[in-house]
């Protein structure tokens, strides 16, 4: 009696491992690449009214939406511990002081980041003098759908989003978030 061979050719030991890796490499892949940030397409909040808020600032001060009103805003989230936030920072710090004095308003709000010795020192950092509000109870981030940082906003002087951004901004990312309100950088 002959005894058959039981190992499978070589090739056949490998496919199910390959399309296993396959698919976790599509599965990274799609989880990893930044959506049309410039643009915020698809974003449900896109052309509706930017939710209310009134946050507390790190000196214990409140700033609300309705203050902001009538301006053309930028609202930032970010966190001292994101390092895509860092990259953006001196962008925003940037649009701030050019166009602060035509009227836009930049502000950050901090998302799930509780250390404020940290957020002090990132503010201080990078020289951001725009208003940074804390999210204690998240629900401003959840009002805006906030999945990660950073995420910005685009707010017309109407009160509706004009544009959103999830990912670190550069500076055509800005470029475009701000002229969809109105402000040329």
């Amino acid at each position: 009696m002959t005894k058959l061979n039981s190992t499978p050719p070589a090739w056949r030991r490998f496919v199910a491992p390959g399309i296993a890796f396959a698919l976790v490499a599509a599965l990274g892949v799609a989880l990893l690449r930044p959506k049309d940030a410039s643009s915020g397409v698809g974003d449900p909040l896109l052309g509706k009214a930017a939710p209310t808020f009134v946050l507390k600032t790190l000196d214990g001060g409140t700033v609300s939406l309705e203050q902001l009103k009538g301006k053309p805003l930028v609202l930032n989230f970010w966190a001292s511990w994101c390092v895509p936030c860092r990259d953006e920072a001196p962008l925003l710090r940037e649009a701030s002081e050019k166009q602060g004095a035509a009227g836009l308003n930049v502000v950050g709000v901090l998302f799930q980041d509780p250390d404020k010795t940290r957020m002090r020192k990132f503010i201080a950092d990078y020289g951001l003098a725009y208003p940074n509000l804390l999210d204690s109870d998240l629900k401003t981030s959840i009002n805006y759908g906030i999945t990660g940082v950073p995420e910005t906003f685009f707010i017309g002087t109407d009160g509706l989003i004009k544009s959103v951004d999830r990912g670190g901004l550069t500076r055509e990312r800005l470029s475009a978030g701000l002229q969809s309100i109105g402000v040329t950088f």
